[in-house]
């Protein structure tokens, strides 16, 4: 249904490929995951199954792509709308229309599907994706989660033979992302419909492939086969083979059941023992405090009575399913939005009523949408800026995101970045500012386990120094590696605070894999069991 042969892009202005020599086919009515580091041109590979490389991205295409026999250098994308369904990391980029039901239609009403048929796929798609209760709202007001809902349900609609999707289950809560890889399943398997996807997130996805394309790195050639076959030698892998990896698995596990139906001994290796611990930061004044806090958002009431204090040095995990109320919350903590009722504090002031120049100094946000912080034209011009909005001393920012992402040259346009490595840029220019409190929007979203793992490592080392960190995440991993409280939301409302290890390991929906296949015994990530063993 897919080929690629003896592929090669290289963008307009570029010395080196974006990619070189990718050759593999995917055949009709598998689904194909498409696996690799940070930058190695995963969006780009994509791209050029829908002919938006180079039709709409511009530069040179080399050698040939073909989708259900027709050549993309000579079809453009309209060409291929009838057969290809596509949606990148960005679901605003997406949109067309207001609203979620008119978006569901706009595909159907482009291609001339008949009233009466688009009528019946729109009903199925909402129910697919439980979106029936979405239908009317403006698609303005969903959540980052929720928008990515739309977006794939876009797509489906017109019942593309080939589905294109780029990052799919970053924005969603572990159960809406089940629910939305169990839909792709159901088309393959059903339908056979293909599907080609990339994702970070490889503990979600990996068993449900049929095979795994593999780009190990910058303009090496792909790696093609079984997830087991690929996950034995990739540099990107998912905990539980990781843990497997550590144990002396083989095969290696690819989901938690195959794990936990091997971990007997090494369970039994770790009995007796505790998990290593974080010290708790000492006690201090809160940098933020809320109190029966609501806040309502058009006609919606996204918080309700919410209390909540974050200390220095404390790292706090917001979590619950899209539309909780994680994102307001922090918008709340920046001063982006004014309680309805209750009250916000951060540093003794209420921050919707702080100057910007004094608030930059207090709280810093990291949005789901990294572009509203990123203005400049170049990366260097970015870092400069931030340096100076910030009165921090020139470099800092440009040391921050080399510690973060290494090898991003200065000259490179913010555009021209990766969603990971955007958003990477992102949190570099607001950590310039050193501030007391950082709040962070789906951090991980497009983020390699290497840029993950750094990541992790700054926050680290922030906290240790006395920064107050809040996570908004969907990240179960990241969340068991970092936190040391978890605060659980469901519809605007705080029903669980407390160490991470007790409030995680109590949802089978956001336990990480290690605590699944060591359960009942309370381990969350696999640097514990390494350090318990050694």
């Amino acid at each position: 249904m897919i080929r690629f042969e003896d592929v090669s892009v290289t963008y307009t202005g570029a010395v080196e490929p974006a990619v070189r020599g990718i050759d593999f086919e995917v055949p009709e009515g598998e689904l194909v995951l498409l696996a690799g580091p940070s930058g190695v041109g995963k969006s780009t590979v994509l791209g050029a199954v829908g002919g938006l490389v180079p039709h709409f991205t511009g530069g040179t295409l080399r050698g040939r792509v073909t989708v259900a026999g027709r050549d993309t250098r000579t079809h453009k994308p309209r060409d291929l709308a009838d057969v290809v369904g596509t949606v990148g990391q960005d679901p605003l980029a997406h949109f067309v229309t207001d609203t979620v039901e008119d978006e569901l239609a706009y595909g159907m009403e482009s291609l001339g599907v008949p009233p009466a048929v688009m009528r019946r796929r729109v009903e199925e798609t909402l129910d697919l994706l439980g979106l029936a209760d979405l239908r009317a709202r403006p698609i303005a007001t969903l959540s980052g989660g929720q928008r990515q809902r739309v977006a794939i349900g876009s797509v489906l609609t017109p019942h593309p033979d080939v589905l294109v999707l780029d990052e799919p289950t970053s924005a969603l809560d572990p159960a809406a992302a089940e629910e939305v890889l169990a839909v792709l399943q159901r088309l393959v398997h059903d339908l056979g419909t293909t599907v080609l996807l990339a994702e970070h997130r490889l503990e979600r996805v990996v068993q449900y492939a049929d095979q795994v394309v593999l780009l190990p790195s910058p303009g090496a050639p792909a790696v093609v086969g079984t997830p087991a076959e690929v996950m034995a030698v990739s540099p990107v892998y998912p905990p539980v083979v990781e843990l497997g990896r550590l144990a002396g698995w083989s095969p290696l596990p690819l989901t938690v059941r195959d794990a936990r139906r091997r971990a007997a001994p090494l369970r039994e290796r770790l009995a007796g023992r505790e998990a290593p611990r974080r010290p708790a930061p000492p006690p201090a004044d809160p940098v933020a405090e809320v109190r029966d806090l609501a806040v309502r958002r058009d006609r919606v009431q996204a918080l309700r009575t919410v209390d909540m204090a974050v200390s220095p040095g404390e790292t706090v995990a917001l979590m619950g399913r899209n539309g909780a109320g994680k994102s307001t919350l922090l918008a709340a903590l920046v001063g982006l939005l004014a309680p309805t009722s209750g009250t916000v504090r951060v540093g003794g002031r209420a921050p919707h009523r702080t100057a910007p120049r004094d608030l930059v100094r207090r709280v810093g946000l990291v949005p789901q949408e990294p572009r509203d912080l990123l203005y400049a034209d170049t990366v260097a011009g970015e870092c400069r800026a931030a340096d100076q909005d910030a009165h921090a001393e020139p470099g800092t920012c440009r040391a921050l995101l080399d510690d973060l992402l290494p090898g991003v040259a200065d000259d490179t346009h913010p555009r021209d970045l990766s969603e990971g490595q955007r958003l990477t840029l992102a949190l570099a220019v607001v950590l310039a500012a050193r501030p007391p409190l950082l709040l962070l929007d789906e951090p991980t979203r497009g983020l390699d386990y290497a840029a993950k793992a750094r990541l992790a490592g700054i926050l680290r080392a922030l906290a240790a120094e006395g920064h107050a960190i809040v996570l908004a995440t969907h990240d179960v991993e990241l969340a068991a590696e970092l936190a040391d409280r978890v605060v659980l939301l469901a519809e605007g409302e705080v029903i669980a605070d407390g160490p991470a290890a007790e409030v995680v390991t109590a949802s089978p929906s956001f336990a990480p894999q290690v605590a699944k296949v060591l359960a009942p015994q309370r381990w969350l990530t696999v640097a514990q069991v390494r350090e318990a063993l050694a």
